[in-house]
């Protein structure tokens, strides 16, 4: 009987360890990014793509929003995206916001992990045209954006933006450009629905003595994640915003 109860006992024991063990793996760590990269022009009026992926290569993110992306513009003559995305060897998903001097502008995602799908949606721009870029990954699901400089088009692309991802079941984690300090209506707004998981009192603009925070890591608030680290990397002035890097796991 004693042998009885202490095969139970070790039984029990095993699968509640077992358990916990498939809980803790299911965990997902996750270093994201967002840039705006300003097309890869620097605060030194260069345009260096090689200095961008330097940056982006020494914060080894698994995922990756970059705004203001020329593809095949009179002053680019090249897939800006694709290329830096060569040199970091990450797979690319771009969306054309824009036409401009012969080619495209936009928005893009840059990944470790192949996407399994992506779609985007036009946004509000009276300044010029914007775009919602959604990335579908095995585990989760990334959006990137650069959000009008219009106040009123930014609250307006919220709305969308709400309504389009509100059928998602992954966690839903979402990086850039907002164009919105923290305590603006239109980050006020997207708090309700969303977390944001970057420090804000880290400041993205401008790259030198940098005096307020416009761009920002979320996730959707029907999903949690426990923030790992938080930074706003020194690029040396590589462009006009500073990056931010949030490793999370959720």
């Amino acid at each position: 009987m004693k042998i009885f109860r202490t095969i139970l006992i070790l039984c029990a024991f095993a699968i509640c360890f077992g358990a916990s063990a498939f809980m803790r793996n299911t965990n997902r760590s996750l270093k994201v990014m967002t840039y705006n990269i300003f097309n890869g022009r620097g605060v030194d009026g260069t345009t260096d793509y090689k200095r961008i992926a330097d940056v982006i290569n020494a914060c080894q993110p698994d995922v990756a929003a970059i705004q203001e992306l020329d593809s095949m513009t009179q002053r680019s003559e090249m897939f800006v995206l694709a290329e830096i995305a060569k040199q970091v060897n990450m797979h690319y998903t771009y969306r054309a916001s824009l036409e401009r001097q012969g080619g495209k502008f936009g928005i893009g995602v840059l990944s470790k992990e192949k996407p399994l799908a992506s779609r985007a949606i036009p946004l509000p721009g009276r300044d010029e045209a914007r775009s919602l870029l959604i990335v579908e990954f095995n585990d989760y699901v990334f959006c990137c954006t650069h959000l009008s400089q219009n106040a009123a088009d930014r609250l307006a692309s919220i709305e969308l933006i709400n309504e389009e991802v509100k059928d998602i079941q992954k966690p839903l984690i979402f990086g850039g450009d907002f164009n919105a300090v923290p305590s603006s209506p239109p980050m006020q707004e997207l708090s309700k629905s969303w977390t944001i998981l970057n420090d804000t009192t880290g400041l993205t603009l401008p790259p030198v003595n940098p005096n307020r925070c416009l761009d920002y890591v979320l996730i959707k608030s029907t999903h949690s994640a426990h923030v790992k680290s938080s930074q706003v990397i020194d690029t040396q002035a590589a462009a006009w915003h500073l990056p931010v890097v949030v490793e999370i796991e959720f």
